[in-house]
């Protein structure tokens, strides 16, 4: 990723600081809606049952939350996004933890090694690929998730179906009672708004 310039480092440390402040209610929920299917995928694909996985998310979220007011952005230490890698890693191993029986011996007697050393290290569980990976995922599905709320209706159905659903041009002008040429407007227009919301999304992912 390219070296964040002095603009988005001002972005980021904005937010931070609207996070910070935990009765900031519409900062927060902007943050849960966009990170929390990130730390959902990753604790999925970490071998977490759903339930586990949403437990992780909630864990991350207050252990985000706790440390956020005394939290001060230094790019020179490390990223905000490196960050909540290493907060989702140790509550994903706080889940593998408690999924082990509460009276296991404290040897393994096959192997005469204690249990817990048996669980694999944070980062085996969730490798900064499949973290790089699940993150432009994500940013792009909260992304849509945003457009969605701020676009007209009518013309994102239109979008949906022609760029996501794959549907052909005529098709969905005739789906929806609409000239061709507003099919390929819709899409171009919308297309265009997503990358925009996409860039947005990164420069405030610290």
């Amino acid at each position: 990723m390219a070296t964040p310039d002095k603009d988005s480092l001002q972005t980021r440390a904005s937010l931070i600081g609207k996070l910070a402040d935990l009765g900031n209610s519409s900062e927060w929920r902007e943050f849960f809606d966009t990170y929390w299917g990130l730390i959902y995928g990753v604790a999925r694909k970490a071998g977490l049952s759903d339930a586990d996985a949403q437990d992780v998310v909630q864990d991350t979220m207050s252990s985000v939350a706790r440390q956020m007011p005394t939290f001060r952005y230094d790019p020179a230490k490390g990223s905000f996004k490196a960050w909540l890698l290493t907060l989702t890693r140790w509550r994903i191993m706080d889940r593998l933890r408690k999924r082990r029986p509460h009276h296991e011996p404290p040897l393994e007697p096959s192997t005469g090694t204690d249990p817990i050393a048996q669980i694999p290290d944070p980062a085996s569980l969730v490798p900064d690929a499949v973290w790089e990976k699940e993150w432009e995922s994500n940013l792009f599905q909260a992304a849509l998730v945003n457009l969605r709320r701020k676009v007209d209706p009518h013309k994102f159905q239109i979008f949906d179906f022609y760029a996501t659903k794959e549907w052909p041009a005529e098709k969905v002008a005739e789906r929806f009672q609409v000239p061709i040429e507003q099919v390929y407007l819709a899409k171009h227009r919308i297309t265009e708004m997503l990358k925009a919301e996409v860039q947005r999304l990164e420069r405030e992912s610290f």
